[in-house]
């Protein structure tokens, strides 16, 4: 195992990968004090008020003197961010490694074109109010039918539909609208109270082309016996959809989401960077992988907009930061007041040294598209989604915008999980370890023994096995699936 790593030549930080005692030597330096693992020693002194340099990038400044071999973090950094700043369009396309590859993912074809990796039967719920008998239908119809010719049956509970206003409301619907067409669903029961603002009614004239033997919409408060109801009407989808099969298709078919939380000071050295790499390789190969997040890319944003294909796009990735700022400061909160707790207990000590490390998802590719909330994907390759940090709503999002799987890097750990399969790619093998009943890769192993290309192989051939059903995701094993929609607004 490598001790520590100097991630860029002109880096004057080194990141230990184990826990070193002071008195160790780190690049012909001596440690002055303990620093822990994925934490950051000075290879210079750094005079007050220097940049911190990581990455080959300014992580922030030096808030005092820092000798060669002291520990560098929150006591003696501070962050360089400040407020909404001006760019300028400056393209820069790095060298984007990967290959052409024949192998092949077995899918589900749906009627419009799309393609999911899982035959799921869903309820959709309009309104909160009906969490309870939503979870009642699905209840009673798997106590008197055989569900096992399919992937399973799931509704997703959320507080929304009701007392809401403008965009709140509307971007509840298109999300809920997106859900009800997402290729990962055979089948899905529109369930609504009858009262609320977003009743099925509208819901319905509002939802564009969708596959009607595939959907059904209940109205509770239109029927005796709701749970009787809506149990004959899973049953109708789910003799529609239980004959469906997998076919083989090529990769290009597949729509990956790009995610992190619970970051560590390993994420930026061996989790996202293999992200990184996928996301090449699918590019390559004509698939969509989408990045959100979009106050983990403050500080780092810059490196995308030079990616930007064209000017129009860049103009876009522009309108994404500032946009997002702009909410922060609509709000009476500090644009930079991140990283978490976590993050700094693992290794991060800035929101630069974070963006810098979260925006190595997306690779090296050009950023073709950059998409709203509620949006969904229309190119291939490396798009951008506006989504908040906040893990429940971006993987929301991300599978709104059509993606069929979402890859989540962790150094902390977490069990979430959303509506499509969240695969979590351990940044450490202590905790992939100590959390095997969370983790699904563990990319600590490109310190540990394997080198990218060989880890990347290995990922490639898990990706592909989850997305043709010979393997579940530890959320799914866990049945831990969850949505949260994005709230700007006030209640009524």
């Amino acid at each position: 195992m490598k001790d520590y790593i100097v991630i860029n030549p002109i880096d004057n930080v080194a990141v230990c990968l184990r826990p070193h005692k002071k008195g160790e030597v780190v690049e012909g330096i001596t440690l002055k004090e303990d620093i822990p693992q994925a934490h950051k020693v000075a290879l210079k002194n750094i005079k007050e008020n220097e940049n911190v340099i990581k990455y080959g990038n300014p992580i922030g400044h030096a808030t005092a003197f820092i000798e060669a071999g002291m520990w560098v973090h929150t006591h003696n950094v501070a962050t360089n961010l400040d407020d909404v700043i001006s760019y300028e369009y400056k393209p820069n396309y790095p060298e984007v490694l990967g290959y052409k590859s024949d192998r092949t993912v077995e899918v589900y074809e749906r009627k419009n074109g799309e393609y999911g990796v899982r035959n799921e039967l869903w309820i959709v719920q309009t309104v909160g109010c009906v969490s309870g008998m939503a979870h009642d239908i699905i209840e009673n119809f798997k106590a008197n039918y055989d569900t096992s010719l399919i992937d399973g049956i799931y509704t997703f509970n959320h507080p929304f539909g009701c007392s809401q206003m403008g965009d709140d409301l509307s971007l509840t619907k298109t999300l809920l609208q997106d859900m009800v067409k997402h290729p990962n669903a055979g089948g899905v029961l529109v369930l609504g109270l009858g009262c609320e603002e977003n009743i099925p009614s509208k819901f319905e004239e509002t939802l564009g082309d969708y596959d009607k033997s595939r959907t059904r919409f209940l109205i509770a408060q239109d029927v005796e016996d709701e749970v009787l109801e809506g149990t004959k009407l899973l049953k109708e989808l789910y003799d529609e959809m239980k004959n469906d099969k997998r076919v083989t298709k090529p990769l290009s078919v597949l729509k990956i989401g790009l995610k992190c939380g619970g970051s560590d000071g390993m994420s930026g050295i061996t989790a996202n960077p293999l992200l990184g790499r996928f996301s090449d390789f699918l590019s390559l190969n004509d698939a969509s992988t989408i990045l959100g997040e979009v106050p983990e890319m403050f500080g780092a944003e810059k490196l995308l907009m030079a990616r930007a294909k064209d000017r129009k796009t860049y103009d876009k990735v522009v309108d994404l930061i500032n946009n997002f700022k702009g909410y922060f400061k609509r709000h009476n909160q500090v644009i930079y007041d991140n990283p978490s707790p976590g993050n700094k207990a693992g290794g991060i000590t800035t929101l630069e040294d974070k963006s810098l490390g979260c925006v190595q998802k997306g690779g090296a590719s050009k950023v073709n598209d950059v998409l709203n909330m509620g949006d969904r994907i229309t190119e291939k390759g490396l798009s951008l989604l506006c989504t908040p940090g906040n893990d429940l709503a971006a993987v929301t999002l991300l599978g709104c915008a059509g993606c069929q799987i979402v890859l989540f890097t962790t150094g902390r750990g977490t069990p979430y999980g959303g509506f499509v399969p969240t695969m979590k790619i351990a940044t450490n093998t202590l905790l992939a370890t100590k959390k095997k009943n969370w983790i699904d890769f563990n990319a600590g192993d490109l310190v540990d023994k394997k080198d990218m290309d060989e880890l990347l192989e290995d990922f490639i051939d898990l990706i592909c096995d989850v997305a043709s059903g010979k393997k579940k995701a530890k959320n799914e094993e866990n049945n831990f699936r969850e949505i949260s929609i994005f709230k700007d607004g006030v209640f009524l």
